[in-house]
């Protein structure tokens, strides 16, 4: 099976330590690609550096880039930073944009000014996007009717992912509609993640891609206590196939080839099956 980790923030610092290690774990697993995530404008260097050394050892998943300004983080962003963005897009070989969108989960993030600075760094970066005719990868919490309606302003066309979703059937359907596939994490392992697992079974396999968001959302089954945070790693993308698999009572390696199809399809790498 070829397993595609199609959201990981595997350049931070939980992983300095051991990143080798738990790279050549997760290709030996069958995590035969991944996609670092950009979040702040302050990380980018060691999301490049990251990118880079995957690309220099031997025996670990191939490592696709792409930088963002994340919603949660709206304090931090400045204008400089959407020209350092642009920047990186421009120097390196960037798959995407991401992740970007909207979040509101916070009260603070509600506020008018606030939501109003969201809203402009997610336009600013859909036109980035477009410009460098660049995928987008889709932060969205407590805000997909305002997301949604931006990508149909902005007349967003170039799709991509909508990661670690956590909206209901329809919202889910609508951006299947405007070409995006559903990210699923190891949320899906829980079985009490009800609206999860019946997005999933509405809309099919042909609409879905795993990821493993590393370090966060790790699998119920890898989590070695409830009181304590226990990292994540692309290592259990495997769980989440598995996971996935028994919700959509489909075999595991049927489901797998799909998955890969998909994350292919949604991040426009056009390449075949078995070239990674």
């Amino acid at each position: 099976m070829q397993l595609f980790d199609t959201h990981t923030h595997f350049d931070v610092a939980d992983f300095d330590i051991d990143r080798q290690h738990l790279a050549e774990q997760a290709k030996q697993v069958g995590v035969d690609a991944l996609v670092l995530i950009g979040f702040v404008e302050s990380r980018f260097d060691e999301l490049i550096h990251t990118h880079q050394q995957l690309h220099a050892w031997e025996n670990v998943p191939c490592s696709y880039l792409a930088p963002g300004l994340h919603p949660f983080y709206i304090e931090q962003h400045q204008p400089e930073h959407l020209q350092r963005l642009e920047h990186v897009l421009q120097q390196y070989d960037c798959m995407a944009v991401g992740e970007i969108g909207l979040d509101t989960f916070l009260k603070q993030h509600k506020q008018p000014e606030l939501f109003a600075k969201q809203q402009y760094y997610f336009i600013e970066q859909l036109a980035l996007a477009t410009q460098y005719q660049k995928p987008v990868l889709l932060h969205i919490r407590k805000a997909h009717a305002e997301t949604l309606a931006i990508l149909k302003t902005q007349k967003f066309k170039l799709g991509g992912i909508a990661h670690a979703f956590s909206g209901g059937v329809e919202e889910a359907k609508a951006l299947v509609k405007l070409g995006f596939k559903i990210g699923v994490t190891g949320q899906i392992t829980n079985p009490n993640a009800k609206k999860l697992h019946q997005v999933v079974q509405a809309i099919g396999s042909e609409n879905l891609v795993i990821e493993t968001d590393c370090p966060d959302m790790t699998p119920l089954c890898c989590q070695t206590s409830s009181e304590h945070r226990t990292r994540n790693t692309p290592v259990n993308l495997p769980y989440v196939l598995q996971g996935l698999s028994q919700v959509l009572n489909i075999k595991p390696e049927k489901l797998a080839q799909k998955l890969w199809e998909n994350s292919i399809q949604a991040l426009s790498l056009f390449v075949n099956y078995r070239d990674i």
